[in-house]
């Protein structure tokens, strides 16, 4: 094989039309209402419960609250463009169905492998918090977990297994192979009653808020270090955008919405406005309610500030319900990734049984795939780790699309009679470069680990990937 071949082969793209063929045996049964769900359900997950005292610890002290704005915006600019994608191009898959479109092949899977650990890191994450709520609240009411199933493996602390998220997921993987009906009706209920919850955190919150706890609102810079000033503003923008993943999710299920030129846009930009003002808010609360130096290394913050000022119903009432509320987080995630893994598997770049439809047309194994990794992941990395990975991903992702808009307005085999990005090209360059600003702030760990990780990616490619292509067996054939 010469280099030529190599490289003609990386970037062969993939014809629209092919993927609407290959996708028409997903059912079109979700709409407007279900996406939102899903959307906020993803966004405003683990995050809302454990991001915001975190970053205000690491980074950003009171200020998190601007450091979610900034991330709110950027992600704005790219959901944006998110939305144009999924209207023109509602295939499963998301950014990897739509880079493969537009770029190539090669490209394509790039993208497609940034964001599976986007997904696969998630879920660990979400499963982690669901675990650290569970034991906080059993904790609360005199039980005492065994350290041997209590956390991610650490032999130091007597750890071997996070259990009782390993627990979660298996619940969850469980209910999203029954089917997507079933995890939309259930997604929209427990949405409205995380919601609930939050608007109960915000209104007893405000009552223990102490307005000396948000002064200075801006911690002076530590020389040296990643915290206060602009810097930490900015460090912790790069860190909460493990919050915003849910864009991807919800155009991850383009192929089973009804009318998605319509939908799309409306639940992505939709997502985003609802989870910007939710987090702001529980933000402002809990770093007004404590010292922001409190919720070091506290995966359960929220609750955690609650008892802490006397509120223990309230904050018992709102452990129970972030431990039913954080599964909203696991099932979109879940059926965002098994998407994406079933979209592989569609290419052939992954092994084809993970591309394959089950009886009643639901990618099974790509599901079970899924579930499994996501164990594993979650019981082996501690919880600050996976939040800088993730939002690695996510940044990557958002890059991504927004070079996309960029080229699919010269595409005349692609015609888009739906949502298109204001300000072109200005706005969707602009969302590019301020997505690569932002990543380029993030710790040394996470750009590390995300390099290896796209190297790992690489090699998979160039092994197994390139030569069992769809692609390739259609031109052999």
């Amino acid at each position: 094989m010469s280099e030529m071949n190599v490289l003609q082969k990386m970037g062969r793209k993939e014809n629209p039309s092919d993927y609407a063929d290959k996708d028409g045996g997903l059912k079109p049964v979700l709409g407007f209402k279900d996406m939102m769900a899903m959307g906020i359900g993803t966004v405003v997950g683990a995050g809302i419960f454990t991001i915001p005292g975190i970053v205000a610890a690491d980074y950003a002290g009171p200020a998190v609250v601007i450091s979610f704005i900034l991330a709110a915006l950027v992600a704005g600019l790219s959901a944006l463009s998110y939305s144009e994608l999924a209207s023109a191009m509602p295939f499963a898959g998301s950014i990897y169905s739509w880079a493969n479109v537009i770029f190539g092949e090669f490209m394509g899977w790039i993208a497609g492998w940034a964001v599976l650990s986007e997904y696969l890191i998630a879920l660990a994450f979400v499963s982690s918090a669901w675990s650290s709520y569970f034991q906080g609240f059993v904790k609360s009411l005199g039980v005492q977990i065994p350290s041997v199933i209590a956390g991610s493996f650490n032999p130091a602390k007597g750890q071997v297994i996070d259990l009782f998220g390993a627990l979660a997921l298996l619940g969850v993987g469980l209910l999203v192979i029954k089917g997507m009906k079933a995890a939309a009706i259930v997604e929209n209920w427990l949405v409205v009653l995380k919601v609930a919850v939050i608007v109960i955190f915000l209104v007893v919150g405000l009552t223990a808020v102490q307005v000396n706890n948000w002064v200075p609102f801006i911690p002076a810079h530590q020389a040296g270090t990643d915290f206060g000033g602009g810097i930490g503003i900015l460090h912790g923008a790069s860190q909460v955008f493990f919050a915003y993943i849910g864009f991807d999710t919800i155009a991850a299920n383009s192929a089973e919405v009804k009318n998605p030129q319509k939908t799309m846009p409306r639940a992505i930009m939709g997502t985003l406005l609802v989870a910007t003002i939710l987090f702001v808010a529980v933000a402002a609360v809990l770093t007004g309610m404590f010292p922001y130096q409190k919720y070091a290394g506290n995966a359960e913050p929220a609750a955690w500030a609650l008892r802490q000022a006397g509120h223990f119903f309230t904050a018992n009432l709102l452990s129970v319900v972030a431990l039913v509320g954080m599964f909203t987080g696991l099932i979109a995630l879940m059926v965002g990734g098994s998407r994406l893994l079933y979209a592989f598997g569609r290419d052939g770049l992954i092994p084809r049984q993970f591309g394959k439809l089950d009886k009643n047309e639901l990618p099974r194994n790509a599901t079970i795939l899924m579930l499994v990794a996501g164990i594993l992941l979650g019981s082996i990395f501690p919880i600050d780790i996976l939040s800088n990975l993730v939002s690695a991903g996510t940044l990557v992702a958002f890059m991504m699309a927004s070079l996309s808009v960029l080229v699919l307005r010269k595409r005349k085999d692609i015609p888009n009679t739906g949502y298109k990005v204001p300000g072109y090209p200005v706005i969707p360059a602009l969302a590019a470069l301020s997505a690569v600003g932002l990543f380029f702030t993030l710790n040394k760990d996470a750009l590390f680990l995300m390099a290896g990780w796209l190297l790992i990616g690489m090699i998979v490619y160039f092994i197994y990937g390139m030569q069992h292509s769809s692609k390739t067996k259609t031109k052999s054939e």
